[in-house]
């Protein structure tokens, strides 16, 4: 039995051609759940939840599931890797599905960006971060569409790996789950606007200051 007879939706392989990718990027495991190195997978959690998809099958090294958004197909992901190696899982996804990289949509944690603040981007450097570095060197390129969502600004004294693999703190909480729900409104945007009105209506234009604040 195929692998594709699993999946309610899409039963052939000529079904999956115009399916388009959205994986989240975190750390496995309950120690890792609440971290901010895992809102990439909030958001995918948000999207199961308001299109009621199920992301608990386990295949191509990830939690996966298949299903529709503004009317198009997708595949829902959440590489289980570790963050440091999430392109295994996502090369090995595009190659199965036989998935074009422009129909890739990569989510993740951005320490750049003030506390729930989003930004969509269709190419760029890793900036960084472990997870996007790792995707571009199984790829072999930096071409694909990014929703990061911001995390804040790494403390003083802090080092790198301690602040992302931190918990959120209770006032922290609210404008972190906002950016949640505003990455899983960019992905509608983008599914149904594309990525030039998508970004236009989602990016947020950030003061060159110390605070990183937001321009309403």
């Amino acid at each position: 039995m195929s692998l594709l007879s699993h999946f309610p939706f899409f039963q052939k392989k000529e079904d999956t051609k115009d399916m388009i990718v959205i994986a989240g990027l975190g750390n496995p495991g309950k120690e890792y759940d609440d971290t901010k190195h895992n809102v990439g997978f909030w958001v995918i959690d948000q999207l199961a939840k308001e299109y009621t998809i199920s992301v608990t099958r386990f295949k191509h090294k990830a939690l996966i599931g298949e299903g529709i958004i503004a009317g198009k197909k997708v595949l829902l992901v959440k590489p289980q890797t570790y963050m440091n190696l999430s392109g295994e899982s996502i090369r090995e996804i595009l190659k199965f599905y036989k998935i074009p990289i422009a129909q890739l949509y990569v989510i993740y944690d951005d320490t750049s960006l003030p506390l729930g603040g989003i930004r969509i981007r269709e190419k760029g450097s890793a900036g960084g971060h472990n997870g996007i570095k790792n995707i571009i060197a199984h790829l072999g390129t930096d071409v694909f569409t990014r929703i990061k969502v911001g995390i804040g600004e790494k403390p003083n004294g802090w080092d790198l790996a301690d602040y992302v693999l931190a918990k959120f703190s209770k006032d922290d909480l609210p404008l972190v789950l906002s950016g949640v729900e505003k990455a899983s409104h960019a992905v509608k945007l983008l599914l149904t606007k594309g990525i030039t009105e998508a970004m236009n209506q989602s990016n947020q234009k950030i003061k060159p200051s110390k605070k990183n604040e937001v321009i309403s």
